[in-house]
């Protein structure tokens, strides 16, 4: 569906500017546009592979397992249902570090592999999610945010002067959005 969206707002667009004389100024616009996308993918790159690199050092070395160990409180408090030797909470752990650190693009691997270990084990159907699987999805999307190095690095590429001045906004909106999950999981369990 969101394709044929796409598909018809740009048709739109390049039908108005065919009536209104500016498809040279729309074809400026599509390559300045391409250009400024490679730039952007080749620096989210640079930035993705170093962080996904730092958390496979963290898992190596075990800095991962003893964060799945120190999380246990909040692991079992959101996931009461999940076992402790259960394959899905080292990931979580993971996916919830990564998602803190402001990694979405470092946490995306992790988050799908605790979803792949929280499906193996369930007993519904291979349609149905479970009640982790819920809880896990929403507070991914919800993802409480410490550093959001993602924002920090888009801001950088397009020149801002203090890249970092959306650290304190975003852990605010970050927080609320997180609790505001938490408590709906939680009413919602029951």
């Amino acid at each position: 569906m969101l394709n044929y969206l796409w598909a018809a707002m740009m048709t739109v667009g390049i039908i108005w500017a065919a009536f209104h004389g500016t498809i040279p100024d729309v074809t400026e616009a599509v390559l300045d546009s391409a250009k400024e996308a490679v730039s952007l993918a080749i620096t989210m790159l640079g930035i993705m592979a170093f962080w996904s690199g730092i958390m496979e050092v963290g898992n190596g070395a075990g800095i991962i397992d003893a964060l799945t160990g120190k999380m246990s409180p909040v692991m079992n408090f959101l996931f009461p249902k999940l076992d402790q030797s259960h394959p899905a909470r080292k990931e979580i752990a993971t996916n919830m570090a990564a998602n803190m650190l402001g990694l979405s693009w470092a946490a995306t691997p992790a988050g799908l592999k605790a979803m792949e270990e929280l499906k193996k084990n369930s007993s519904l159907s291979p349609d149905t999610a479970t009640k982790e699987m819920c809880t896990f999805l929403i507070l991914n999307i919800s993802s409480l945010q410490l550093i959001p190095m993602t924002m920090i690095a888009y801001r950088s590429q397009y020149g801002s002067v203090n890249p970092a001045a959306v650290t304190g906004p975003a852990f605010v909106a970050t927080l609320i959005s997180t609790l505001t999950a938490v408590i709906f999981c939680r009413l919602m369990d029951r």
